[in-house]
């Protein structure tokens, strides 16, 4: 049996472009490997975690264990918990949108969490080859050429922790114009919105599909 670890970040239920495309992924993954495959989820927008957690667990490290105060060892408990999620998959699915022209809060937490368990200390491999994908969002447009290019600063940084450092195999499905439906400035660009969503559903169904493949027990 195989399975998908999936994390949510976006603070919307409804409306949420990141969700809507990891549902593609995940419901393509699903119709392809069968009912059987098991989905392990975790969301972080709506349950977060407590942002304290992550330096006391990181000082408990550094704390003899027969040392550690009980807010250590709880700290350090939540940790693995959240890393065992992350090894016990087959395929990885991570829906993350930018804010504020920077990486969600919630997302970072969870990760500096996950870092303090030994299990991923700088230079493990434990995830290494594992196919991954990461659904982000922009509101607006940050290509070369607009003029907010190179604001961006959340695409670059999820895409080094989780390629560079973690070793995932990592497929980046991005969707930009997000807010054009809503905002009266961007009615121009409606369109092209649409057309940007509709590619992202579809490169989701695809690199859904692709993934498969390596998962399938006759591969």
């Amino acid at each position: 049996m195989s399975s998908i670890f999936r994390l949510d970040a976006s603070i919307r239920r409804e409306g949420s472009v990141t969700r809507a495309v990891a549902d593609t992924l995940e419901s393509t993954i699903l119709e392809e490997l069968g009912a059987s495959t098991e989905v392990i989820r975790r969301d972080v927008a709506t349950t977060p975690l407590d942002g304290s957690v992550w330096g006391t667990a990181a000082f408990a490290g550094y704390t003899p264990e027969d040392a550690r105060s009980e807010e250590q060892q709880a700290a350090l408990a939540v940790s693995a918990g959240l890393a065992d999620e992350l090894v016990a998959a087959d395929a990885l699915i991570f829906a993350v949108p930018m804010y504020n022209f920077g990486v969600s809060q919630h997302f970072k937490t969870w990760f500096d969490i996950v870092g303090t368990d030994s299990r991923f200390a700088p230079g493990s491999t434990i995830l290494a080859g594992r196919p991954a994908f990461l659904v982000t969002a922009r509101g607006g447009g940050y290509g070369e050429g607009t003029p907010r290019a190179g604001w961006d600063h959340a695409t670059g940084w999820m895409r080094r922790v989780l390629a560079d450092v973690w070793g995932l195999d990592l497929d980046v499905i991005e969707t930009e114009l997000t807010l054009a439906e809503v905002t009266p400035a961007m009615a121009e660009l409606r369109d092209l919105a649409r057309e940007q969503l509709a590619e992202s559903h579809e490169a989701a169904r695809h690199s859904a599909r692709s993934v498969t493949i390596k998962l399938s027990p006759a591969a």
